[in-house]
């Protein structure tokens, strides 16, 4: 995983119909070192119309903050540094227009976009807005500082420069991987509307073609004002920080168990589908939003301390918001100040756990194109230096439409944080390696053994290749029974390909290494088809009464001798 933030930016302006172009916009990378202790900055300033001063507002403004910004100690953080440096440029802008006849009334609007580890900050003035598009919804993260009534709505009422004294909004918000942000002056918004807006960030297209792309739409739309536009995509993420942490879910209280018909946060819960000692899960029907069906998990009061159901939230929320592959379960973001207690929501994944599957005998190539997407959900969390600890049948949902999910991701491994699960031993013992029971972390090789007896119990119905684990007991490893004595219907190299998989010494390298040969193996190896089933198993109670009608002639001919 990448240590540092990585963006891509795109920047568009135009005068538009103006004489003049007073908007001025920037981004500001950092050095290395700035990028980690301040962050990467974007800022748009729309100096006010109508005053000779409004360009000279701008552009002074934008460049003054960002020099006070990066000379600041980080310790004063992020909200401190941006009010100190805006409000020594608004002192500056305010004296000089009352000062210079020629700057007489000079100010401009100011937004900034302050983007640092995982998290994105606000430090914003006037009618400049930022929005975000994430998982292909659009939201305005700024509120205009204009007056309400319908004749004066093009009246500031907060600015750079028109009063001696400034009042920032700064809001901090938690960045997911391939966000994107869209900071624009009111000639955009105005002129364009959330929807088009919406439409025209969805193109899929490099952030410089669509800032391009906005300005010129603003334009074709009829703006009569000046057009500017920047586009900011998110295309890595750092490791989660402490402050991620701290802003994540640390206000949300775990309140008591909830049942069903209860409406949490306007969703109202419809049924119940999973109720463990530690969470339960409830499928539920969004009558709030636009959500739709759902599934919430709760944790439970009082089964363990706080600060581990905390933690297991934090984790899941951050690697869901984080990892997106097709096969990693993904968590649904809420409007801000919606959530008022601790759950998490995501999709309601239609299908049936792979554990719920495992008496039905699988075909060789369903089981493979099964293995084949499931090594490759734990190979997506490897190579962010994600270890699961707790991969098995019951935490793999296969979809209706065939696909599959990986869940549960509460005690997983994260780079760069305290584990804080020692004492808790996680994980399931019949699918821990035996290096876990000597007292070694969760690694990349005993994620690939977990998914080795997940698999072998998955082409052997059920069965455990050591046998199965008693919690508290210590396991021996060896006697590993093969694949072949449970089904013998199924070619020699998957048969050697689970032994290596479950091996106590010599596993994968890597879960793309055993996809790669689940591949190759069944592309090129034996393939041996499957034996039909036997009378017995077809149909027992026919199979009975032969037995019972052969012996009965048996007993009759022996009676005659």
């Amino acid at each position: 995983m990448t240590m540092q933030l990585e963006l891509q930016c795109g920047i568009a302006t135009d005068r538009g119909k103006r004489e003049s172009n007073e908007d001025f916009v920037a981004f500001y990378k950092g050095t290395d070192e700035e990028r980690v202790v301040h962050g990467s900055t974007v800022v748009i300033a729309d100096g006010i119309g109508g005053t000779s001063g409004g360009r000279f507002a701008a552009e002074l403004t934008v460049c003054g903050f960002l020099d006070a910004f990066y000379n600041q100690k980080e310790t004063l953080g992020i909200d401190q540094m941006a009010d100190n440096a805006l409000a020594s440029m608004n002192r500056w802008i305010h004296s000089q227009a009352r000062q210079d006849p020629a700057l007489k009334h000079m100010g401009t609007t100011f937004t900034a976009l302050i983007l640092r580890g995982s998290q994105a900050h606000i430090a914003h003035l006037g009618d400049t807005r930022i929005y975000r598009l994430a998982d292909g919804k659009l939201q305005c993260l700024t509120t205009d500082h204009t007056h309400h009534h319908p004749d004066l709505q093009h009246v500031l009422t907060r600015a750079v420069g028109i009063e001696d004294t400034v009042c920032i909004d700064y809001a901090a918000h938690n960045l997911n991987l391939h966000d994107r942000f869209l900071l624009c002056c009111d000639g955009v918004w105005s002129a364009l509307g959330d929807k088009k807006i919406q439409n025209l960030l969805s193109q899929n297209k490099s952030s410089q073609e669509d800032a391009e792309d906005i300005v010129q739409a603003a334009l074709k739309a009829g703006s009569q004002d000046n057009v500017s536009a920047i586009v900011i995509d998110v295309l890595k993420l750092p490791p989660p920080d402490e402050s991620f942490l701290e802003t994540t879910i640390d206000e949300l209280s775990i309140l008591a168990s909830s049942k069903v018909n209860d409406v949490i946060d306007g969703f109202r819960l419809v049924k119940k589908i999973s109720d463990s000692r530690y969470t339960s899960l409830f499928v539920a029907r969004d009558e709030k939003g636009s959500h739709g069906e759902v599934v919430m998990k709760f944790p439970k009061p009082g089964t363990t301390t706080e600060a581990i159901y905390r933690q297991a939230f934090i984790r899941e929320k951050w690697i869901t918001s984080h990892i997106r592959t097709p096969w990693i379960a993904t968590q649904i973001a809420l409007e801000e100040g919606r959530q008022t207690r601790l759950y998490t929501i995501m999709p309601h994944y239609r299908g049936k756990t792979l554990e719920q599957n495992l008496q039905h005998k699988i075909s060789l190539e369903r089981g493979v194109e099964i293995a084949i997407m499931l090594a490759k959900a734990v190979y997506s969390l490897h190579r962010e230096r994600i270890i699961h600890r707790d991969i098995k049948p019951d935490n793999v949902i296969l979809l209706d439409d065939g696909g599959l999910i990986l869940l549960d991701l509460g005690v997983a491994l994260l780079p760069g944080l305290q584990d804080g699960l020692e004492s808790t031993a996680p994980g399931t013992p019949s699918y821990m390696a035996p290096e876990l029971f000597r007292g070694e972390q969760g690694s990349e090789p005993s994620d690939l053994y977990a998914l080795g007896v997940t698999l072998y119990r998955m082409f052997s119905k059920g069965h455990y290749p050591y046998g199965e684990v008693e919690p508290f007991s210590r396991p021996r490893f060896d006697k590993l029974v093969p694949l072949s004595k449970y089904r013998p219907d199924f070619p020699a190299w998957l048969d050697g390909l689970m032994a290596r998989a479950v091996s106590t010494e010599k596993r994968f390298d890597s879960a793309m290494d055993l996809a790669f040969e689940l591949e190759k193996g069944f592309a090129h190896g034996s393939t041996v088809l499957p034996m039909k089933d036997s009378l017995h198993e077809r149909n027992p109670v026919l199979f009975w009464r032969l037995v019972s009608l052969g012996l009965f002639f048996l007993f009759i001919i022996a009676l005659m001798i």
